[in-house]
């Protein structure tokens, strides 16, 4: 089974992502670290990388390239990503999610992250750059591939993190797999 993982940003994704790849013993893998990386290689920030994968499809393409490799031919993944949904050939060993969040406190949970890429000292200068990101890759995704990751009719399960811990948002979606999806993931 290939567990994709879309939402806000600072809902949590990339953190359940790893809980469930170690309890699932999962592959885990994000879209959001090749962006990172290739802004990285490009020294761009990863706003800055999103703007110019609006600009230059070849940008969109590579991280594209690498996601479709992983989905034909991986299993027992959990990936996180906004998009990788769309680019998911065989549906039937897919299981969707989308984590919301409260814009606020996804802000805090980015600022607490301090990630090396990311220079932010205030909520506020956090929620502009996660709204402008929202605004630059859900334009460029309807344009490009008529594909909206807000269009909640995409997932399979969606759960509101704003309460939760990790953990428990990790649990629920296990849950949700042995209640609904009469899959048995948890390997003693």
């Amino acid at each position: 089974m290939i567990i994709l993982i879309s939402g806000m940003p600072g809902s949590g994704k990339s953190t359940v992502k790893s809980l469930l790849a170690e309890k699932l013993h999962y592959q885990p893998y994000s879209t959001g670290d090749i962006q990172r990386e290739l802004a990285e290689e490009n020294h761009l920030t990863i706003t800055q990388w999103g703007e110019e994968e609006k600009k230059d499809p070849k940008c969109d393409l590579m991280v594209d390239k690498r996601t479709e490799e992983v989905l034909e031919k991986r299993d027992n993944i959990v990936m996180d990503s906004w998009i990788a949904a769309h680019f998911a050939k065989d549906r039937s060993k897919i299981l969707s999610i989308f984590l919301d969040c409260e814009e606020t406190e996804r802000a805090r949970r980015r600022l607490s992250q301090k990630r090396p890429t990311e220079a932010f000292d205030s909520i506020d200068k956090i929620i502009t750059d996660m709204r402008q990101r929202i605004q630059t890759n859900r334009e460029r995704w309807i344009k490009f591939y008529s594909y909206d990751f807000l269009d909640l009719t995409n997932y399979d399960l969606i759960i509101d993190t704003t309460q939760l811990t990790p953990a428990q948002v990790a649990d629920q979606i296990i849950g949700y797999m042995k209640d609904f999806c009469q899959y048995n993931p948890v390997k003693d």
